[in-house]
């Protein structure tokens, strides 16, 4: 499937507009499929396949490696975006440009910065695998240990969730830095997809999210020495993945409740023309909903917007510093579990204006999938361990957030 814009010669040509307008293009693809996509749990191809054709992929890749430098305000509009249609395909988006990021922020030498205009070129899907089994959820810790021996990297990872593992193009993979150090010393390793081998563990069948594919896998790997990242992954989790998958994921989330307020506005649209000046109750209750759903968005834009701010700023400065302090994290944190509460409770509050219109599976306002989706949002790193950490940090935090 190819979707090309006019004036583009394909894909290694330069795109001709933005990628925010480009990601209207790719969520018409994704709309078309989204029934199916949920429904058979299966990774929808046609949506990636989209997403490789208007060079979304590598958008935020920077200039000078062969991407547009987008800023994470764009990739959240992205994400939003293709969040109305199908959150499945979203949620790629939204790892992808995590690993992305993770890469472009902390690149460590020309190993790192060959493999992303490799990226740019192959328009590479990039996977994650950072949980283990027996580590009860912690990605800050490690029990697979990279081995080095004659100029080779391998690592061996037991992992219960690799999202679309099988469809990715490299796995970023977090070990230990070496057999004996300890479980929270740990690596960032490039992991190509033709050295890598997955034996699956698992299956995927969930409530929502379905089309994500992430089961279990044991993950064998071998790489090169200068695809480990240099930085710590401590360094990498803390200033780059955890504030920037919170923030593409809850615009993610943002895109869902976008579809169900929509839905619900229709409905509504629709019963006021059969009683022409009076306000119904689901009128009422969609101007509570309408001032929530801009609450939400502005929580998520204003919080990519303080990321992008920081990352602008000189290094050393006060705005740059801002983004490496306990009150940043504990913001990140919070705009999490605020906007994987909101997503549910915007949903919930559609269905109560479409009443059964939206319950069932076979209207134009069904609303089913949306909830199934939503309610993944408390579960992607479980918002209980999340609180748990802000505890800490907030019981020992005397300034501002």
């Amino acid at each position: 499937m190819s979707i090309a814009l006019a004036g583009d010669t394909g894909i290694g040509s330069a795109p001709v507009s933005g990628p925010s307008a480009r990601a209207a293009s790719v969520a018409e693809v994704a709309a078309r499929w989204a029934v199916d996509v949920d429904r058979d749990a299966r990774f929808p191809q046609e949506a990636v396949d989209a997403l490789r054709d208007q060079r979304l992929l590598s958008c935020a890749v920077p200039p000078e490696l062969g991407g547009e430098g987008a800023t994470l305000r764009e990739l959240c509009t992205i994400a939003r975006t293709l969040g109305r249609q199908c959150a499945a395909t979203a949620m790629i988006f939204a790892m992808h440009q995590t690993q992305i990021l993770s890469l472009v922020r902390h690149p460590g030498g020309d190993g790192v910065a060959g493999f992303l205009r490799d990226a740019v070129a192959g328009q590479y899907l990039l996977a994650s695998a950072t949980t283990e089994l027996g580590i009860g959820g912690d990605v800050r810790r490690s029990t697979c240990a990279v081995e080095r021996s004659g100029g080779v990297v391998s690592l061996v990872k037991n992992a219960p969730v690799i999202s679309y593992g099988e469809y990715a193009d490299a796995i970023l993979a977090t070990a230990r830095r070496t057999p004996d150090s300890p479980p929270s010393d740990q690596v960032l390793v490039i992991c190509r997809r033709a050295d890598v081998t997955l034996e699956r563990t698992g299956d995927w069948n969930t409530l929502g999210l379905r089309g994500t594919c992430s089961p279990g896998f044991v993950l064998r790997a071998t790489t090169s020495p200068d695809l480990v990242v240099a930085d710590p992954y401590s360094e990498i989790s803390a200033t780059t993945m955890l504030p920037v998958s919170h923030s593409v994921w809850s615009a993610v989330w943002l895109g869902i409740a976008d579809a169900a307020v929509e839905k619900a506005r229709r409905y509504v649209r629709v019963a006021a023309r059969k009683q022409p000046g009076t306000a119904s109750p689901a009128a009422l209750r969609l101007a509570e909903a309408a001032a929530v759903h801009q609450q939400f968005a502005d929580v998520v834009f204003a919080a990519a917007g303080r990321f992008d701010d920081a990352d602008a700023a000189p290094a050393g400065s006060p705005e740059a510093e801002v983004a490496c302090g306990v009150g940043y994290s504990l913001a990140m944190n919070n705009l999490k579990v605020t906007a994987s509460t909101l997503a549910v409770d915007l949903v919930g509050r559609a269905l109560l204006i479409c009443g059964i219109a939206g319950y069932r599976e076979d209207t134009e306002y069904s609303l089913g999938r949306h909830l199934r989706d939503a309610h993944g949002a408390a579960v992607m790193v479980n918002n209980d361990r999340i609180m748990a950490n802000s505890a800490q940090m907030a019981t020992a935090y005397r300034g501002t957030i």
